[in-house]
């Protein structure tokens, strides 16, 4: 390379970091005055003679010398409402809080690949700092809905029953209804080693610290880890850390649709996320309503939830599976799970009944459906898989008949042949967690199950 070409590339290297540090200098707020504090009640922090914007930054002074965190939630009669991102041990009245300025973002790259991080963007995992450079914002503005590309494509997951019975596809949001100990961190590993994705996005909102463990050594494993991202926020984290732990996932996964990526995001779980919101608001005052939720809580949801799926352009997709809890395996009656299904493409119910039954994966088909299924299937497939429902109900609606032996065989030949195939339906369903089964396979498999002995 000649002198004067170098000297060119300096320059424009130059200039390029120059621009990217005066926009920062232009996004910076000016520092506010110091304010003292005035109250503590609960997870609240309530602070005078400051002023900040709700979702900055303060930094109050500890007995210890130590800074608190905490973020601006709200504010009334002229007191800011700070809500802490740590423990409060070592608060004072009238300690003095301070506003940060501050570039709020979320640290985005390769470099994140194979990492678990925390809600701060800080690693997990001691395996060094991270060399991302680039950060993108923690919120963004809603796609325009007329230009959001459409789902016409399938995603493989590698899941038979849901290659088969709920196809997915690129963009989709659907949930995974699902009550403790049914299987549902194991189905959500499977889905992460073998869906056909470029970069896969976890983010463990509100779950226990040891299961975050388990999940990234074992449930994930060194094959699902290289193309993986995870952000965790235990269950023992303040209720703005769970609450940005969803965001930053959400936010990662836009960076990498924004390459033209092909992104799986798993949420689990988007209870947690709503149980957070629901601690932050009614601790400053929201008043609540369907069993505790406050208001912001079902505008929240959306707001998550309509940041995946495809983008305008239609360069890359965010296919997003959101974990539900479901007290008492009841999914029916709880507010949670009501406004998860009405914003989301689908949803995908686990049965404790089958899980006990050794049935794995415990997903139950007649309470499962993806909407999305007959725009990215072909007619055949979908009658085929019409005609495995229409079957497999039919056993179902009569097993307990069946089971104690007081159906008479011939009494209803759709009964009848439910009975001859069921075996073969049920096999069908099932997989082992170590073997994919990916779309071809599913789709050829699905029309022999249901073929008529």
């Amino acid at each position: 390379m000649s002198t004067d070409n170098h000297k060119a590339t300096r320059t424009a290297h130059w200039r390029e970091a120059l621009a990217v540090q005066r926009a920062n200098v232009e996004r910076v707020r000016p520092l506010q005055a110091e304010g003292k504090l005035r109250r503590v009640v609960g997870l609240t922090l309530e602070a005078v003679g400051c002023e900040a914007p709700v979702g900055s930054r303060c930094m109050v002074a500890g007995a210890d010398g130590k800074q608190l965190e905490t973020e601006v939630v709200g504010f009334s009669d002229g007191r800011l409402l700070l809500m802490p991102t740590g423990e409060m041990h070592g608060v004072l009245p009238n300690a003095r809080v301070t506003p940060v300025a501050s570039i709020s973002g979320v640290p985005v790259g390769d470099s994140l690949l194979g990492r678990v991080i925390g809600p701060d963007g800080v690693p997990l995992d001691g395996m060094g700092p991270l060399l991302a450079r680039d950060r993108a914002p923690l919120r963004r503005g809603p796609i325009n809905p007329m230009l959001r590309q459409p789902i016409d494509t399938p995603l493989d997951t590698g899941v038979r029953a849901i290659n088969a019975l709920l196809t997915v596809g690129r963009g989709q949001r659907i949930g995974l209804f699902a009550g403790s100990g049914v299987g549902k961190s194991t189905l959500l590993g499977m889905m992460t080693r073998f869906t056909n994705a470029d970069v896969v996005v976890v983010g463990l909102i509100g779950e226990r610290g040891r299961e975050v463990k388990e999940f990234v050594d074992h449930t994930l494993g060194e094959e699902g880890r290289r193309r993986a991202v995870v952000v965790a926020a235990p269950a023992d984290a303040p209720p703005l850390s769970r609450l940005r732990g969803a965001q930053v996932a959400t936010a990662i996964a836009e960076h990498f649709r924004d390459e033209g990526k092909r992104v799986l995001l798993l949420m689990d779980s988007l209870t947690r996320y709503a149980q957070a919101q629901r601690e932050i608001a009614l601790a400053i005052g929201e008043p609540p309503a369907t069993k505790g939720y406050p208001p912001s809580v079902f505008a929240m949801l959306p707001a998550l939830v309509e940041r995946a799926g495809n983008d305008a352009e239609g360069r890359g997709s965010i296919t997003a599976f959101y974990t539900v809890l479901t007290e008492g395996d009841d999914y029916r009656h709880d507010p949670i799970a009501d406004s998860a299904r009405a914003i989301l493409d689908g949803h995908i119910v686990l049965s404790r009944d089958l899980a006990e039954a050794g049935h794995y994966p415990a997903i139950d088909i007649e309470a499962s459906i993806s909407r999305v299924m007959p725009a990215v299937v072909s007619k055949d497939h979908m009658r085929a898989a019409q005609r495995f429902r229409q079957v497999y109900s039919a056993y179902r609606q009569q097993r307990d008949l069946i089971a104690v032996g007081a159906y008479q065989k011939g009494s209803d030949p759709r009964t009848d042949e439910a009975i001859a195939l069921y075996p073969t339906l049920s096999a069908f369903l099932q997989q082992e967690t170590d073997t994919p089964v990916y779309l071809d396979e599913a789709e050829s498999g699905l029309v022999d199950a249901a073929k008529a002995n």
